[in-house]
C-alpha cells in the first residue's frame, strides 16, 4: 500500500505521529486476538458497516487466511454470485463467501481477525457456530460486531454511533450499557449471543445513516463508525480519504436537498431536532442557578 499524502504533502504516519499518543495506551481487550465482523443484507445500511470494517483490513494490509463456503448458508435467489471480469481479461464467476482476514496491529501488536460476508438466508446457528470456531482456532478472545442502521439523523450534523456491551468490563471503561433494543434480530445478533455463551468479550458498534440518503456509498457514516472502532481499538487508522470522499457526499446531499423545497424544510426539522438535543440539559439545579444570576444582576442594577 501506497503511503497516503494529505493535501500539506503529510504522509499517515505523519499525520497520525502525535494521534497515537492520544489513543488508549491499553484496553481490556489486553493483546489477545480480536474478531471484528460485519455483515452486507439487513444489518448494513447504506455499506457502512461492512465498508468501515473492510476499510480497516485494507489499512493494516490484512491478508484473506479462510473462506465460509456459501453453498449452505445463501439463497443465490437472495445474494446472486457475480459476474467478473479479472485482470487477464477471463470472466469468472464469484460467489458470495465468507471472507476470513488477518493482520497485526502496531499499537497493541495483536492480531486482527476481520469476517466479512453476508447475512445467511440459511441456518444462522450453525452458521454463527462455524465463524466463531475459525475465530477461536485463530486464537479470537473478543468480539467487535460492526452494523449500520437507518435513523433520523440530518446528513449535515454528526452521524451518531452507539455502542453497547454485556460485559461489565468493557462497560466500565468505555462508559457503555447493555443494550434494550427489543425486536427482529439480524446475524449481528446471533453472532454476538453465541460468542457471549462461549465465553467472548463482545461489544456491538452501530452507525446511523440518514433514511432519506439511504443508498450506499455513505462515507459519512463509514468515517464515524472507522473514527469510533479508532478508539474501541486503541490504534490509529488512516481516515484521510473517509474525510474527503465525507465532505463531498454532504455537499452533494446539499444540493439535492436544496432542489425539492419540501425535503429541505424537512431536513431543517431534524438539523433542529439534532441541535436541541445537544444542548446542554436544562435540569432544575442548571435553571435555579440562572435565576439566581439574574435575581444577583437586577439587584446590582441600581435604576
Amino acid at each position: 500500500m501506497e503511503p497516503q499524502k494529505g493535501q500539506d504533502g503529510s504522509t499517515w504516519s505523519q499525520r497520525h505521529e502525535s494521534s497515537e499518543q492520544e489513543l488508549p495506551a491499553a484496553t481490556n481487550f489486553g493483546s489477545a486476538p480480536i474478531m471484528i465482523t460485519a455483515f452486507s443484507g439487513w444489518n448494513d445500511a447504506g455499506t457502512a458497516a461492512t465498508s468501515a470494517v473492510r476499510h480497516i483490513a485494507d489499512v493494516f494490509n490484512a491478508e484473506l487466511v479462510a473462506m465460509i463456503d456459501a453453498d449452505e448458508y445463501v439463497d443465490f435467489q437472495v445474494n446472486r454470485p457475480q459476474l467478473q471480469v479479472d485482470e487477464d481479461g477471463n470472466r469468472q464467476i464469484v460467489w458470495p463467501h465468507t471472507q476470513l482476514l488477518v493482520a497485526y496491529s502496531w499499537v497493541h501488536h495483536r492480531r486482527l481477525i476481520f469476517v466479512l460476508g453476508v447475512e445467511p438466508s440459511l441456518q444462522w446457528r450453525s452458521y454463527a457456530s462455524e465463524v466463531l470456531l475459525l475465530g477461536q482456532e485463530l486464537g479470537a478472545k473478543s468480539l467487535i460486531s460492526v452494523g449500520a442502521l437507518l435513523a433520523d439523523n440530518p446528513h449535515s450534523r454528526p452521524l451518531d454511533v452507539e455502542m453497547s456491551s454485556e460485559t461489565p468490563s468493557l462497560q466500565q471503561e468505555y462508559g457503555i450499557a447493555s443494550s434494550t433494543y427489543e425486536g427482529p434480530a439480524g446475524i449481528n445478533s446471533v453472532l454476538s449471543f453465541q460468542a457471549l455463551e462461549l465465553g467472548m468479550d463482545v461489544v456491538s458498534v452501530w452507525g446511523t445513516v440518514p433514511h432519506y440518503v439511504a443508498q450506499a456509498p455513505s462515507p459519512k457514516a463509514v468515517a464515524a463508525l472507522v473514527t469510533k472502532l479508532e478508539i474501541l481499538l486503541g490504534e490509529p487508522i488512516d481516515r484521510y480519504e473517509l474525510d474527503e470522499e465525507a465532505a463531498l457526499w454532504e455537499q452533494g446531499v446539499n444540493l439535492l436537498t436544496q432542489q425539492d423545497p419540501e425535503i429541505a424544510a424537512y431536513v431543517q426539522e431534524l438539523e433542529h431536532q439534532s441541535d436541541s438535543a445537544e444542548l446542554p440539559e436544562a435540569s432544575g439545579e442548571v435553571i435555579a442557578k440562572e435565576f439566581e444570576q439574574y435575581l444577583r444582576r437586577q439587584d446590582d442594577d441600581p435604576t
